[in-house]
């Protein structure tokens, strides 16, 4: 599962643009998305950006005054260049039907450059360039909510459809049941969600399913950890270790959680990919491995056990044990 968060998107651009003519007066975004990327390119190359409907009315956006010079104030019919812009291309038909509105308003082909932030491919008919090739499956941060891969997801409820509770909300008394009556939203999909699997515990169910509800959010199953209270949950520290074995036995694709450290384990455990909202990263079991290792790292004990994997890895396991016993028979310490 490839995934690209909006910083992603800027940092593509930014390493594109010299591969633009240097003579785009404006760049026009095809909604909603392309709006996005042509806002990012119009800040950075400090050029003019429209929509591509306003573009058909011969209408372009106006700027601040901190960033005014003569460029931005180019009138619309002395645009010497065009840059016509999407966030993605898989299929190629929201390029296409730009193309054909360009074409109907008589405006000339060698004015228009069509463009797209990510392609699946590095060359498609229906555009002239593609800053990154980001094969599928693929997932963008702006589009998170919206994709059809929420029905093939895990879904995390606390820092991902709503805002975490304060430690003063957080008190498994009357704090928290007023939170959970209020929980301010976050993020509000626009499909089905699989699975929301939550570590509020189970006792809290009815709550959760009238926030749920109450903002028109539709899933398939809500799983709750069923222990007695908040103290148990935290001596148990079940919190990655429940996600993870829903995920694992689940049919589901991918989990979205809010909480790094979380994220990890739930990968690690799960061996599954993992979408870090809080990171806004994808993490996979081999990653989580990575993390774990370094984290490791940082102690002598650690340190030492990464000694003996690579050693194993390079020397084989008849290697190791030869090794372990020259270094005994040497009368040194192994470790």
């Amino acid at each position: 599962m490839q995934y690209r968060s909006i910083a992603d998107m800027n940092a593509t651009i930014a390493k594109n643009l010299h591969r633009l003519p240097g003579d785009i007066d404006l760049v026009v975004g095809i909604p909603r998305s392309g709006i996005l990327a042509a806002n990012l390119v119009s800040l950075t190359a400090n050029i003019q950006m429209t929509d591509l409907d306003s573009f058909m009315a011969g209408k372009v956006f106006s700027c601040g005054i901190t960033k005014r010079s003569t460029l931005l104030e180019r009138p619309f019919d002395e645009m010497r260049r065009v840059l016509v812009l999407d966030d993605s291309i898989n299929g190629g038909n929201a390029m296409r039907e730009a193309r054909i509105k360009v074409a109907t308003a008589g405006i000339a082909r060698d004015k228009v450059i069509f463009a797209a932030v990510y392609g699946t491919y590095e060359r498609y008919e229906e555009a002239d360039l593609v800053f990154e090739v980001v094969p599928q499956p693929r997932l963008f941060q702006w589009n998170l909510m919206h994709h059809k891969f929420l029905e093939q997801s895990c879904v995390d409820i606390d820092g991902v459809l709503c805002l975490d509770p304060t430690n003063e909300e957080n008190d498994d008394g009357p704090a928290y049941l007023r939170f959970l009556a209020e929980a301010c939203p976050l993020h509000v999909p626009t499909r089905k969600i699989a699975s929301l699997v939550t570590s509020r515990l189970e006792k809290y169910r009815p709550q959760t399913e009238a926030w749920l509800a109450r903002r028109g959010i539709q899933y398939g199953e809500l799983v709750m950890l069923d222990l007695p209270s908040k103290k148990e949950r935290q001596r148990l520290a079940a919190h990655g270790r429940f996600k993870a074995d829903i995920y694992r036995r689940s049919d589901a694709i991918l989990f979205i959680e809010s909480e790094h450290d979380q994220a990890v384990n739930i990968a690690k455990l799960s061996g599954k990919p993992v979408l870090c909202l809080e990171t806004q990263e994808m993490i996979t079991p081999a990653s989580a491995l990575v993390r774990e290792r370094l984290k490791e790292a940082k102690t002598a004990e650690g340190r030492h056990a990464m000694l003996k994997a690579a050693a194993r890895v390079m020397l084989g396991e008849r290697g190791y044990e030869a090794l372990k016993s020259q270094v005994k028979k040497a009368g040194l310490i192994w470790q």
